[in-house]
Formats: C-alpha cells, sequence, structure tokens
C-alpha cells in the first residue's frame, strides 16, 4: 500500500498526473463557472467565478471543458452516469440550456414534476402537486389564495431569499412579452387563461380575453426561472428542464469582479435594452442624474472593482442574506 500511495505521488507531479487529476475533478466533484448575465441578480451577479458540485443530482456524463463534447455515452438516456438526487423547490440549479447543451445555465428551481404555475405581472402563484393540505401546512395563510378550488401559494420564495426581485430593466415587462410571442404565433411554453373574478389587467389576445399564464410541469421536469424574475430568459419561454440536462448545483464564490461599461450599465446591450441595470448605477451615484457626465466618472472608478464581501461564500448561505454588491 505504502509503494502504491508512493508511486501515486510522484505520478500526481508529473504534468500528464496533474492533467488527469484536474480533469478527474471537472468531470466528478468540482467546476467553474462565471455568471455572465444578470438573470439571477441580486442573488448572483454578473462577474460572480464559482464553484459548482458535480455530485449534487448524481454523476453527469464527463464533457470535455470548453468543447462541451461527451466522453462517454449515456447508456441510461438520462445524462448521468450515476443516478443520484433530484432538484427540489428552492435549489438554485446549472443545468444545459435545451436548445443547445453545450451552453451551461444557472437558475432557481421554482416547480418540480406535478405542480401547476400561473403567472401575472409581477406574481407567480403556485399549486404543488402535494395538494392542499400540504399547501396549508407548510405556508402562512396571508399567502394563501384559493382558484379553481385549489390553493395557490402566491410568490411562495420572496420573502425567503432577499435576492428575488420584480424590476423592470427594459422598456415594458416579461409577461407582456410573452403574452405579445403568443399573440404572434411565437413558441413561449405558458397558456394564455382567463381568471373569472380575479383582480388582474385583461389583455385581448387573438380575440380572447387574457389576464394570466398557465403551466403544469411535466412529470420528471423541474420549472427554472431567474431570481431577476422581470429580466430572465428561462422556462417561461423555452420549457421545463429534465433530469438528464441537469448539472450541478453552485457552491461557493472564490472571485467576483464587476466588468461592465458605463454605456452597457445605461443602455444595455441591444435596442431592447437587455442588461441594462440602472438601479445600479442609482446605487453607486447617490442621487446624481444617471445619464450624467458625474455619473459617468463615479461608475468609472466602480468599474474593474472587486467585490470583496462575496469571495469564499457559499451559495446556500449567501441567498439567504440581504445581497452583497
Amino acid at each position: 500500500m505504502k509503494k502504491f500511495l508512493s508511486k501515486l505521488y510522484h505520478f500526481s507531479g508529473t504534468w500528464t498526473g496533474t492533467i488527469v487529476i484536474v480533469l478527474f475533478i471537472i468531470f466528478f466533484i468540482a467546476q467553474s463557472f462565471v455568471i455572465p448575465s444578470g438573470s439571477m441578480k441580486r442573488t448572483l451577479l454578473i462577474g460572480d467565478f464559482l464553484f459548482a458540485k458535480k455530485y449534487s443530482y448524481g454523476t453527469p456524463i464527463p464533457h470535455l471543458p470548453w468543447l462541451e463534447v461527451p466522453i462517454l455515452p449515456d447508456i441510461f438516456d438520462n445524462g448521468h452516469l450515476i443516478e443520484g438526487d433530484k432538484p427540489q423547490r428552492e435549489d438554485i440549479v446549472i443545468f444545459r440550456f435545451p436548445d443547445n447543451n453545450k451552453i451551461h445555465y444557472v437558475k432557481r428551481c421554482v416547480a418540480v414534476g406535478g405542480d401547476e404555475i400561473i403567472y401575472l405581472d409581477k406574481k407567480m402563484m403556485i399549486h404543488f402537486y402535494e395538494g392542499d393540505a400540504y399547501i396549508k401546512a407548510n405556508y402562512p395563510k396571508e399567502k394563501i389564495i384559493t382558484l379553481r378550488d385549489k390553493l395557490w401559494v402566491v410568490n411562495p420564495y420572496i420573502s425567503k431569499y432577499p435576492g428575488i426581485q420584480y424590476l423592470p430593466e427594459s422598456e415594458g415587462n416579461i409577461f407582456e412579452s410573452l403574452l405579445n410571442y403568443y399573440a404572434y404565433d411565437k413558441a413561449v411554453d405558458m397558456s394564455p387563461i382567463y381568471l373569472q373574478g380575479f383582480e388582474a389587467p385583461i389583455y385581448n389576445i387573438n380575440n380572447r380575453p387574457i389576464n394570466a399564464l398557465y403551466k403544469k410541469v411535466e412529470e420528471g421536469h423541474y420549472y427554472m426561472i431567474g431570481d431577476n424574475r422581470d429580466n430572465s430568459n428561462d422556462s417561461r419561454f423555452w420549457g421545463s428542464i429534465p433530469y438528464k440536462l441537469i448539472v450541478g448545483k453552485p457552491w461557493l464564490i472564490y472571485f467576483s469582479l464587476e466588468t461592465r461599461s458605463y454605456e452597457k450599465m445605461l443602455k444595455g446591450d441591444d435596442e431592447f435594452g437587455s442588461g441594462r441595470d440602472n438601479a445600479g448605477l442609482r446605487r453607486v451615484c447617490q442621487g446624481i442624474a444617471i445619464d450624467s457626465n458625474e455619473c459617468q466618472e463615479l461608475w468609472k472608478r466602480e468599474r474593474y472593482s472587486v467585490r470583496w464581501g462575496r469571495i469564499g461564500r457559499q451559495i446556500e448561505s449567501l441567498q439567504l442574506e440581504q445581497p452583497i454588491q
């Protein structure tokens, strides 16, 4: 045994050994990711570098880093070598984008198979598949309403996770965008409905009154929505996530750097204002007009600053606190 350990120690000191060990860690234990968009702001920020636990939901099929090419066949057709625990409601999950499996997304799992969701502007209501008795036992009565002879929990996670927010940074809102997609026969995952007697703005879509969107999550699937709910491309557009696309769970922020330019903060990346963060400018400029030269200079000092308060923080504890920005 001592001889074997000695050989292993010497092997680990070689270039080949180092590469093998690093790949083993990436394939089966932990992998580094960087947050590129603001869909999880304020829980996770653009420029957060984090490690993800690859073993949280079983052992996913190993992929070559950067190329994202699988190195083993998916013999069980579930995306995993060893099947494990499944994502739970409230988990922040890393998964592969359904339309391009080489791209990783990170969102919060808001519902699991069998759950029903009703979504309105600034409001999400969920009927959990366990039924009314479960809802009464686990949620305060002030968050529960009755619709369609069932109990629904209104915005069930907002009070627990301070980073969840409804704060549009572009013109209009995602609820209306989803309705517009439906009106122009573009694919969306939620179905327009009309709730009789429910106080909400009524839209006329294809000569039908609409005031809400509905979804029942497929069995074995998970509904992923960003905490920055008015500015997130998520399951509301492209659907539930099957277990085979689940990769892992964010674990630890090892570095965090603010890199966005003033122009991007003020106007966003495109004509729709995607990626803009006027709230971030207001936080830094403190009363100074955000479209002024003074604010621009203040932001230039903020750019490339290290967010020291986020480094070394575990996501599971960080998400329960007031966001550190």
